[in-house]
C-alpha cells in the first residue's frame, strides 16, 4: 500500500473514531438528560453497536496505519510528537474500555427498564456519571493527538 493510501485510511479512520465517538455520546447525554426511560433504551442500544461496528475498528486500524507511516516516512519512533500521541491515545483508550464496558451494562438496564416500565435504577446513574467523566479527558487527549498528527512538532 503506498504511503498516500495509508493517510486516506489512516485520516478516515481517525474520523471515524473521533466523529462516531463524539456523536453517540452526544445523543447518549442528551437522552439520559431527557430521563425518558423509552428513548434511553433506544439510543444506549444504537450507542453500543456503533461503538462496536465503527469505533471498534477504527481504534484497531489507527495505531497500525499510524506505525506504517512513521515507518514509512521515516520519522524517529522517538520523537517527542509521537511518544505524546501514543501516550495520550493510551490514556483515551483506557478511557474507552471502561466506557464500552459501562454502555453495555447501561444498555441492559435501560432495556429491563423500558420493558418492565420501571424507572432506571441508581446503579445505572452512578454508571452514567462515570461514563460522562471518563468521556473527558478521552476526548481531549484525542484532540491533541488531532494536532500533533496535522503539526508535527519537532
Amino acid at each position: 500500500m503506498d504511503y498516500l493510501t495509508l493517510k486516506w485510511l489512516h485520516i478516515l479512520s481517525a474520523t471515524l473514531m473521533f466523529g462516531t465517538g463524539f456523536g453517540t455520546a452526544f445523543y447518549m447525554f442528551f437522552a439520559n438528560r431527557s430521563g425518558n426511560v423509552q428513548a434511553i433504551a433506544v439510543v444506549t442500544r444504537w450507542v453500543a453497536r456503533a461503538d462496536w461496528w465503527f469505533t471498534t475498528p477504527a481504534v484497531i486500524i489507527q495505531p497500525l496505519s499510524g506505525f506504517w507511516m512513521i515507518y514509512l516516512a521515516g520519522f524517529p519512533l522517538q520523537s517527542r510528537w509521537i511518544v505524546w500521541s501514543l501516550a495520550l491515545y493510551a490514556l483515551a483508550g483506557a478511557c474507552w474500555l471502561p466506557v464500552v464496558w459501562l454502555q453495555l451494562k447501561m444498555r441492559d438496564m435501560a432495556a429491563q427498564a423500558a420493558q418492565s416500565g420501571s424507572a432506571l435504577p441508581a446503579r445505572y446513574w452512578r454508571y452514567e456519571r462515570l461514563w460522562t467523566a471518563l468521556g473527558f479527558p478521552a476526548f481531549g487527549g484525542l484532540l491533541i493527538v488531532y494536532w500533533l498528527m496535522v503539526h508535527k512538532p519537532v
